[in-house]
This record gives C-alpha cells, sequence and structure tokens, in this order.
C-alpha cells in the first residue's frame, strides 16, 4: 500500500474510532443522532411487531412522536408496535416514557435483516425527517405519513408527500390543501382522513372548563411556531412580533398571559433564542411585580391543558391554529414577516383576526375586541369539521385504528398478487 494510502486510510480509522468514542460518551452535540444503535443484538434479532414506527431525530424533535403516544398505545393493543430510532438517548426517553420496545438502528444493512425476519406490515412516519428513505426503499411493508399536526404551512404540502403509500390526515382541508398545491399527486385517493385523535382529552378539558366570573382576569395564549427550517417556512413571531405583543398584554391589569414557545425556538436561529428569552424575562418580571396574575411560561405539559385554559389564542400560521378550533374560541394569528415566506390564502386564515409588524399598536385594541364581541365565531365552527374531522370523542382514535387495520389488510392483498 502506497503511503499516501496508509495515510489516508489511518485517517478515517482515527475518525471512526473518534466519532464512536464521542458517540458513546454522549457529547454529540443537540439535534445530531449518536448512531450508537443495537446494531450487533439486532444481526439475529427477530421483531415480533406489525408496525414500525420509524423516528430518525433526536430529542429535540421528540415532541412530534410525544403526540401520538396515546393513538399508538391504543394501536399497540391491536397490532404489537416497536420505535425505531437513530439515537440512544431519544430511545431511553421513549422507553421511559411508554411501553413501546424501542430500538437503535445506525447501519442501513441492519434494517434489511429486521425486516427479512419479522412479520411487519406497516411504518408510520411523524415527520418528513431525510432519513426517512433509509426505511421508504422497502417495498414490503406499506408506509403512512401521520406527521405531528395539520396547518397551512408550506411544509404541509412537501412534495415528500409522494413517497408514503398513504398520508393520515386530519380533515378534508389537507386533502383539498394537497390537491391544490401538490402537482401530480392524487390527493383523494392517497389521504385518509382519520381526524385528530390527540384532540380527545382536549375536548374533555374545554367542556370541563367553567365560563370565567366577571372578577376574573381572562386568559391569553401567546403559542408562537418556531423559525423554521427555511426562509420559505419562516412563520414564527417570536422574533419580530413576539416582546411586543407580550409587553401590551402584560399591561392590561385584567389579563392573563400564558407564553407556550415551540420545543424548537432558537434551535436555528441565535437572535430568536434571544427573542425567547427576553419574553421569558418580561413574564418573569410581571410575576414577580403581581403574583396573584397568574402569568406563566409553559413549557413541560400537554398543549391541550393550555388551550383549554385560555379565553384566546394569539398564535402564528401552525398546527396550534387549526386544533385551537376545538375550544370555539377568539383566535389570532400573526402576519410572517418574512419576504420569502408562503402563505396561501385558506378558510382559517380569513376566519382569524390578524396582527403583523405594521399594527403591532392595534395588539391590545384586537384581542379586546375579539374577547368581547368574536365577530367571527360562527365562520369558525363551520370549520372544525372541515380541518379536524369527526370531533366525537374517541372517533378519531377509532378512525386511525380503523385506518391501520385497512392499510395493513390492503398491503397483504397486494403482495398476494
Amino acid at each position: 500500500m502506497a503511503p499516501a494510502t496508509r495515510g489516508a486510510s489511518l485517517k478515517r480509522r482515527v475518525r471512526s474510532l473518534g466519532g464512536g468514542l464521542i458517540r458513546r460518551m454522549g457529547l454529540l452535540p443537540g439535534g445530531v443522532p449518536d448512531r450508537n444503535g443495537d446494531d450487533a443484538r439486532l444481526a439475529t434479532q427477530r421483531l415480533d411487531a406489525e408496525v414500525l414506527v420509524f423516528f430518525a431525530d433526536t430529542e429535540d424533535g421528540l415532541y412530534q412522536l410525544r403526540q401520538w403516544y396515546a393513538p399508538l398505545a391504543a394501536l399497540d393493543g391491536r397490532h404489537q408496535i416497536a420505535v425505531i430510532t437513530a439515537d440512544s438517548r431519544t430511545a431511553a426517553l421513549i422507553r421511559a416514557e411508554t411501553g413501546f420496545e424501542v430500538v437503535t438502528v445506525a447501519r442501513y444493512a441492519t434494517l434489511d435483516g429486521l425486516l427479512a425476519r419479522s412479520d411487519v406490515r406497516l411504518v408510520l412516519y411523524v415527520n418528513h425527517n431525510p432519513e426517512n428513505f433509509s426505511m421508504l426503499r422497502f417495498a414490503s411493508v406499506a408506509h403512512v405519513s401521520l406527521l405531528h399536526g395539520d396547518s397551512d404551512k408550506v411544509v404541509s404540502v412537501s412534495n415528500q408527500a409522494k413517497a408514503y403509500d398513504f398520508s393520515y390526515v386530519a380533515g378534508r382541508a389537507a386533502i383539498d390543501r394537497m390537491a391544490r398545491y401538490l402537482p401530480l399527486f392524487d390527493a383523494e385517493h392517497r389521504c385518509v382522513v382519520i381526524g385528530r385523535p390527540q384532540l380527545d382529552d382536549a375536548l374533555a378539558l374545554v367542556a370541563e372548563r367553567p365560563a370565567p366570573a366577571p372578577e376574573q382576569r381572562r386568559t391569553v395564549l401567546y403559542a408562537p411556531t418556531w423559525e423554521g427550517a427555511q426562509p420559505s417556512a419562516a412563520y414564527g413571531s417570536v422574533d419580530t412580533l413576539g416582546e411586543a405583543v407580550v409587553a401590551a398584554l402584560l399591561a392590561e391589569p385584567d389579563l392573563r398571559v400564558i407564553y407556550r414557545p415551540h420545543p424548537l425556538t432558537g434551535v436555528r436561529l441565535a437572535a430568536y433564542g434571544e427573542a425567547d428569552a427576553a419574553i421569558r424575562r418580561r413574564i418573569e418580571e410581571a410575576r414577580t411585580a403581581s403574583p396573584s396574575a397568574g402569568h406563566a411560561v409553559s413549557t413541560s405539559g400537554e398543549l391541550m391543558v393550555d388551550l383549554a385554559a385560555a379565553d384566546l389564542l394569539v398564535c402564528d400560521v401552525s398546527a396550534v391554529a387549526m386544533d385551537w378550533l376545538v375550544t370555539g374560541r377568539p383566535l389570532v394569528v400573526t402576519e410572517p414577516a418574512g419576504p420569502e415566506v408562503v402563505t396561501a390564502a385558506t378558510p382559517l386564515l380569513d376566519a382569524a383576526a390578524r396582527i403583523g409588524v405594521g399594527t403591532l399598536g392595534e395588539v391590545v385594541s384586537v384581542v379586546r375586541r375579539e374577547l368581547d364581541d368574536d365577530p367571527r365565531r360562527a365562520q369558525r365552527e363551520t370549520l372544525a369539521e372541515y380541518y379536524l374531522g369527526d370531533l366525537r370523542p374517541g372517533a378519531a382514535t377509532e378512525a386511525f385504528l380503523d385506518a391501520c387495520d385497512a392499510t395493513i389488510a390492503a398491503h397483504r392483498a397486494a403482495s398476494a398478487r
């Protein structure tokens, strides 16, 4: 072997050994899968599961999977499931939080053997991570996109939807959106309406919440999205509107403010993280000045609890706006500030009050008008089923289970032919 070749080979070995040591010591930066896999053990193992959930993200993105825990637990009672991850730290969290079998796969080749030895029929995905394609290449199973919420964001009409056999969607709105904005995609046949199983608990919370007494502060929930992965999807308002909106609302003595930041806030842009910190400081200062007001930063627990507790929502173009429809309460949606952001004209945005950089001075007057009069309430009520499907308690979970049954049966029948 020539000296140059030996040198290159040695460098590769050093990098490989160093990378393995960094992974084992847990020193990888957040957002990077550690690839500390169970591959050696899986080399001869058979999975008992009939359904796999493929999740290649790290714990930063675990909120996407967590919202599916309850529906997946119901599915596990009908078709045993297992979760495949690319990160051992994330796998440990999922094991601690659920009763699911969880394995970490570092090498694509491991998937070949696992699927060949197992009777897996269906693979579910809760995001469009590019790593999904390492599993999507297998034709021996059916592939279904669940995503982690329906929204009018451009990512909801990603061309990646074409890679899956089916997309399970919340309501008719998703089918119409894909049919309109996704060329050469047969939305009518590739989309299956299942509703939003995640809203079953929210429906009960909303129904049980008593109307606020006249002397009580009315609660405004500010729940913005993150900065987005690219300029066309930068719907977040934290850096452009957030502090001004929160400061204006905190100054109103009869309002209570809850700030619910997106879990990924600040992961891509430092300025976004700084703006988030400034909003948190505002909330803390207000809490200190008036402990009984109830102002809060909410970063744990179910989003549905915050939705049920609020009298009005201020949010960005996001899935939060859709889920809010179950409350029947006033909605204010921000106007994205970025010039490259793609915002479609949709029925929901037409039925929401809007605020933007140019109308920051009107935030309080808009919020008060919506709280007092809610002029678009009837318009929004007609949209709830259109966006979220059947809202009877338990109906969406049952539709999800039935859809999985049907997809497994269809794949088996097609494979037999």
